[in-house]
């Protein structure tokens, strides 16, 4: 019996983490574990980034390419995505092969305090706060003024956002999406 109530808890928790939406932290070669942005937080990153033909997006630890991908196919946009994870990189690759915006898109397996960020005038995040502290001096180098700044959940130390909007998520955790204008 107790061997059943274990399988039990452990089908009634997959399914909680698979069936209700909650993105499940995988830990790769980087610093910082890959989780999944929804489709929610993406579609609504980049409606606050105003996302507009000619527009170039970074997005800096890109994972398996959604927000890349997402928005070559809705904006005809280019991207450029930097994971440190080969194997997300591959499948990001594969991903935007099979969506046909493998022409628009570019994913790069590379650190992303080595990545050149200055041709783009979007940036997305989906980093730890540590990290994003780190980053930012890269970016007040980098980014020309007009680029927007996207962060998935968490702050850029430094900066103040132009825009917050929460994001409804599961029953476990809702999510932020920050918007940051360089001046």
């Amino acid at each position: 019996m107790l061997q059943i109530a274990e399988k039990l808890k452990l089908i009634i928790v997959f399914l909680l983490l698979t069936g209700c939406n909650i993105p499940v932290a995988v830990w790769t070669a980087g610093e910082v574990p890959f989780v999944a942005s929804t489709p929610q937080v993406i579609e609504r990153m980049l409606e606050l980034a105003r996302v507009k033909p000619g527009d170039l997006i970074y997005d800096i630890g890109s994972g398996d390419g959604a927000i890349i991908i997402h928005a070559a196919k809705k904006y005809g946009v280019k991207g450029v995505g930097s994971e440190i994870d080969q194997e997300l990189v591959e499948r990001a690759r594969h991903r935007a092969h099979l969506e046909n915006v493998a022409h628009l898109v570019e994913f790069r397996a590379q650190d992303a305090f080595t990545v050149d960020m200055s041709p783009a005038t979007v940036v997305t995040l989906y980093m730890l706060p540590q990290f994003n502290a780190k980053l930012r001096p890269i970016m007040d180098r980098q980014l020309k003024p007009g680029t927007r700044v996207v962060s998935h959940d968490y702050p850029i130390e430094g900066w103040v956002p132009d825009h917050v909007e929460p994001v409804p998520g599961s029953f476990v955790h809702h999510h932020t999406v920050l918007l940051f204008e360089v001046r």
